[in-house]
């Protein structure tokens, strides 16, 4: 008997899904598990495998268009059966083609164990997959070079080992300066259009809009903002990386992820998060990164900093933000920080205030290093690399006193950072 196949939420927050291509075509057969489209959700690219079995009778939603959870998509049933009723019902709205995904937030959870992420090149988005061998991969990695700026010799454009020989280690952990760390290089400048210019929103816009204004909203914030001292935290890096040597390197992130987890230890209430009638105090710092990428925002999660010592706090950094450059996190990889780090320093920006990012109470926005004169011990005038954090609080539940004075421990172990790394696993 012919039965439907359904779009499914492929992540926390999809209501919607677009299908941006189809791997089979109608008349063939399907298997279980066999990759039958990509679809585009609120926030990533995901693979679609198939839980029918049959042969795929009707393709009812067409590359390009979009769809419910919950909706059908195709039809798999024996050759010969009447698919006509199925037809029908996807010309109603509910499956119209749309130019770019759509889906809206708080949408149901958990994709089934038959999805699993996967890389997808949306035309909209101009996200793309690259080819690389593992070896090539690992070597990338090790060496903070991105693989999508390295031509490939390999064939199809794969990029092999010796491709990576003349590339060079790129600035501020693996990206061009003036990038956020794992950020996609934005697009060449144009020329402004001839006229106003309608621009659809796609589904990862829509939901960054909506989550950040609930945020914005809904939780009452305030800043705190203080100057530090980071010429012994840049020591402490220079020196990890010294004794590291040709193994890894260690990112600024990473090791202000690290620190920022030794602090939260010491203030766990800027670790937790509003309930509505309770506050949950989180039992581990799992620390978001916020990453650029060409069409949106999408912050990957390091789970339980605290716990880690900064070198595997940096492979696993590095790990999540190669996937999120070619759209590859899987939902569990991006949602659920119980804290926050935005860093645009790298673009020249001295201080900024940033919106909390649910489910925490507290995001710390980073301004870039630079040479400043300063006041030492007997009014001596010194040059020192100074920076300037802003630490948003969500006032239901950090308190003024509360934030500055994990504001201020942080500023302490940014200053001398090896109370904060006394902890390391190398």
């Amino acid at each position: 008997m012919a039965e439907p196949v359904l779009m499914l939420a492929l992540s926390p927050t999809m209501e919607e899904g677009t299908i941006t291509r189809w791997h089979k075509k109608e008349g063939d057969a399907i298997a279980q598990g066999d990759l039958i489209c990509e679809v585009e959700t609120d926030k990533a690219a995901m693979e679609y495998e198939s839980v029918n079995q049959g042969t795929l009778l009707a393709i009812l939603v067409p590359a390009g268009g979009r769809a419910a959870v919950g909706a059908p998509i195709a039809v798999v049933g024996k050759p010969g059966e009447d698919v006509g009723a199925f037809r029908a019902r996807a010309q109603e709205p509910a499956a119209a083609p749309a130019a770019s995904a759509a889906p809206a937030p708080t949408g149901p959870k958990g994709a089934t164990p038959a999805v699993r992420a996967g890389a997808v090149s949306p035309p909209s988005s101009g996200l793309r997959r690259i080819k690389a061998s593992p070896l090539a991969r690992r070597l990338a990695r090790e060496r903070r070079l991105d693989l999508g700026r390295i031509a490939g010799s390999g064939p199809g454009g794969r990029v092999v080992k010796q491709d990576l020989t003349a590339a060079r280690t790129l600035p501020s952990g693996g990206v061009k300066p003036g990038l956020l760390p794992g950020a996609v290089a934005p697009k060449g400048a144009t020329a402004p259009p001839a006229q106003d210019q309608r621009i659809p929103l796609s589904g990862k816009r829509k939901v960054i809009a909506q989550r950040l204004a609930e945020s914005k909203f809904s939780a009452p914030h305030y800043y705190l903002k203080i100057d530090v001292d980071a010429g012994r935290f840049l020591e402490a890096r220079e020196r990890l990386n010294a004794r590291l040597g040709e193994e890894a390197r260690i990112s600024v992130n990473a090791l202000l992820l690290k620190i920022a987890a030794e602090a939260l230890k010491r203030h766990p209430i800027v670790n937790s998060g509003w309930r509505g009638d309770h506050i949950l105090a989180y039992a581990r710092a799992d620390i978001g990164l916020a990453v650029a990428q060409e069409d949106g925002l999408i912050t990957p999660v390091v789970r339980d900093c605290g716990a880690k010592g900064v070198l595997a706090i940096e492979r696993e950094l590095g790990e999540l933000i190669a996937r999120a450059r070619v759209n590859r996190l899987k939902p569990e990889e991006y949602t659920g920080a119980t804290f926050t780090i935005t860093n645009l320093g790298s673009y020249g920006i001295l201080e900024f205030t940033a919106i909390i990012n649910p489910p925490g109470s507290a995001i710390l926005a980073v301004g870039r290093i630079r040479r400043v004169p300063v006041a030492e011990e007997g009014d001596r005038l010194a040059v020192r690399p100074q920076m300037i954090l802003t630490l948003s609080c969500d006032h239901r539940v950090v308190d003024g006193a509360v934030g500055a004075a994990f504001l201020k421990d942080l500023k302490a172990l940014i200053e001398d950072p090896v109370d904060a790394l006394y902890t390391l696993n190398l």
